[in-house]
């Protein structure tokens, strides 16, 4: 039975949050809105009213504004989300609990953002945590890892729902048949890997043909050679992968610029490539990919940089209206309801 189309609704926005305030996010809104994306703005209603009056036309656009009249800082604790209840991305949170946003984005507290859409949206049945899911750059186009810091200790019972719900996520949002799952280890070898790891890889083989394409162990290097469409890991080792390699394709932008300036040839030479460098800079620009999902909720929730700029806001909106016409959540929901009738 094929599950029914979405209605049409629109992203809620914590537009309070992140390092930089409202300006980033409303300027992320109207973009996204100028692209066809619906948007609730979250927050305090005359500082957005301000903003948006900013932008040109903005007044004709499908955004709107809901109040909220407390935002969590980037400096205070994600545990205040349980008694602060007009914080922003608790009310944005409500929004999709209440069925009048399709996805709740922040680029707020990250801590705080998970800890609100858990207590707001529960898990979706099957799931024991959720993860967050990632695209990072690869060959061949982007590489999925999850998780990427929701979950520092992990078991290895998570790992293998994880694979479950990246696989689901490939297949309905980004088009990606029967995607490859690659367990991050030590070693190719079946036999490599700490006691976490070596029952992952258990789990991971009993699931193979049953909704996961298990590819087996892969090695650090694979993740960017696009070895697997999906990387496994616990929260901690796949927070560290991430903002190194953030921080790697900085260094490495740097030295090229270096070596492009450093004689008159080399700068001629650095005209002659500079749009083909542009390309390869978009593609490793975090704000390409706007925000990570936060995997295994009921419902649909986002979470990007605090330092992200309004491209990064509107790309994570158009990336959460995506996923909600592909009918994600219930596709989950789904996906393990039958494993359980499997089992």
């Amino acid at each position: 039975m094929t599950a029914e189309a979405p209605k049409s609704l629109p992203v809620a926005l914590d537009a309070m949050g992140g390092d930089h305030g409202a300006p980033p996010n409303v300027e992320g809104a109207v973009l996204a809105a100028r692209a066809g994306v619906s948007v609730l703005l979250v927050g305090d209603r005359v500082k957005l009213h301000a903003e948006l009056g900013k932008h040109a036309g903005s007044a004709a656009l499908p955004i709107e504004v809901v109040e909220a009249t407390d935002v969590i800082g980037m400096d205070e604790h994600a545990s205040d989300v349980r008694r602060r209840t007009q914080a922003s991305i608790n009310v944005a949170a409500r929004l999709v609990k209440e069925g009048r946003a399709s996805a709740a984005v922040s680029m707020g507290h990250s801590g705080a953002t998970m800890a609100s859409a858990l207590l707001t949206l529960g898990r979706i049945p099957g799931v024991e945590r959720p993860a967050i899911l990632a695209h990072l750059p690869a060959r061949g186009g982007f590489t999925t890892m999850l998780d990427v810091g929701a979950n520092a200790d992990v078991k290895a019972s998570y790992l293998a729902q994880w694979a479950r719900l990246a696989s689901v996520y490939l297949r309905v949002v980004e088009d990606r048949e029967n995607p490859t799952v690659g367990l991050l280890s030590i070693g190719e070898e079946d036999h490599k890997g700490n006691a976490l790891v070596l029952e992952a890889h258990g789990l991971l083989r009993e699931l193979h043909g049953r909704g996961v394409n298990f590819h087996g162990n892969i090695e650090g290097r694979d993740v960017f050679m696009g070895t697997t469409d999906i990387v496994l890991t616990d929260g901690f080792t796949g927070n560290v992968v991430l903002k190194l390699a953030e921080g790697e394709a900085k260094v490495l932008f740097g030295w090229v610029k270096e070596a492009l300036g450093s004689t008159l040839k080399s700068k001629i030479g650095g005209l002659l490539v500079r749009g083909s460098l542009r390309g390869l800079a978009d593609r490793m620009d975090p704000s390409t990919y706007g925000a990570s999902l936060l995997i295994g909720v009921k419902g649909l929730a986002f979470i990007g940089h605090g330092s992200a700029d309004a491209r990064a806001v509107k790309n994570a909106l158009l990336r959460a209206a995506r996923a909600h016409d592909a009918n994600l959540v219930p596709r989950l929901e789904a996906a393990f309801q039958e494993q359980s009738s499997l089992s």
